[in-house]
């Protein structure tokens, strides 16, 4: 796995470069899959990054409890500075394993099995950390935005608030430690078998929803929402029914999207799909079949009424 930056056009921000790419950071990856999940800048300007454990089934390496290494991690490093490990990026002198022998300066929280979506709310700084399980719990973990770093989110030794069905999760620290970090929020393979995070809700199209959460999962296509005020969760709610007919036809949710507005947008990796999420009351610009999609179906549908109007 590669994190690479490269130059945007000074004239269209959405154009890059492709021959300005600069390899910042590479993590070998012992299995082909859990190879990284999310990579965004926080409200401190520095970037975080998800990594997964490496991959297999029960983390065989415990790479995520080590902190000799990069995956089963949330990194935090300065793509501002130059004196870290690679010479193209900074170490923030804050990162809570800083100066400790053994450890991985950019390791920002760990524990982690396959951090699958994250975000930080963008009025509070709150993080939000949604992450795939191995055979029964998938959750979503809270950081506050007043962390200084260095949680434990529990993988491999705890799968959300259970202790791993796995024989080799034994170790130090045991299993229900209290130094380790429960999720807020977590649900059954009987429900979904892949959470993918999403954001909190910071528009003002979806009247009464502000401060909510809102989660899905990527294998039954299901979404639920929650207020969250960094010690009790309320008004939890699945909102899937309400989202159809449009969430209908999803395959796979494979992510979710915040707007420069507020406005929260959903992705279905099969379809290629992207959504918007709207009020049932706000007809969605050029849905002429009312499906809350614009696709062929209602390029048909102009076409006929085109044709009929030319006859």
């Amino acid at each position: 796995t590669e994190i690479r930056r490269y130059r945007v056009s000074r004239t269209s921000w959405d154009v890059a470069d492709p021959d300005s790419g600069v390899v910042l950071l590479s993590i070998a990856q012992p299995f082909s899959n859990h190879n990284g999940g999310w990579i965004a800048f926080g409200p401190d300007g520095y970037l975080y990054i998800s990594t997964g454990d490496g991959g297999s089934g029960f983390d065989p390496g415990n790479r995520a409890q080590n902190l000799d290494t990069l995956l089963g991690k949330l990194l935090r490093i300065d793509v501002r500075a130059i004196d870290g490990p690679t010479g193209q990026y900074g170490i923030p002198p804050d990162n809570p394993f800083v100066g400790v022998p053994g450890a991985r300066p950019e390791i920002w929280a760990y524990g982690l099995r396959n951090a699958w979506r994250c975000s930080f709310d963008r009025l509070t700084g709150d993080l939000y950390i949604a992450d795939v399980g191995q055979n029964q719990i998938e959750e979503i973990n809270f950081q506050p935005a007043s962390s200084s770093g260095g949680e434990n989110y529990g993988w491999r030794i705890m799968e959300g608030t259970r202790c791993s069905d796995d024989s080799r999760a034994g170790g130090n620290p045991p299993c229900d430690d209290p130094s380790l970090v429960p999720p807020i929020y977590e649900y059954t393979h009987a429900v979904g078998v892949s959470v993918t995070g999403g954001y909190v809700y910071r528009g003002h199209k979806l009247g009464g929803l502000q401060g909510t959460y809102f989660f899905g999962d990527y294998g039954s296509a299901r979404i639920w929402s929650f207020r969250y005020d960094g010690a009790t969760l309320t008004e939890f709610a699945e909102r899937t029914a309400a989202l159809n007919p449009g969430l209908a036809n999803v395959g796979f949710l494979s992510s979710f999207g915040e707007g420069p507005d507020g406005e929260l947008y959903m992705l279905d990796l099969v379809g290629g799909t992207l959504l918007r999420m709207v009020s049932a009351a706000e007809p969605i610009p050029g849905d002429l079949n009312n499906d809350c999609r614009v696709d062929l179906a209602d390029l048909a549908i102009l076409a006929g009424n085109w044709l009929a109007e030319t006859r």
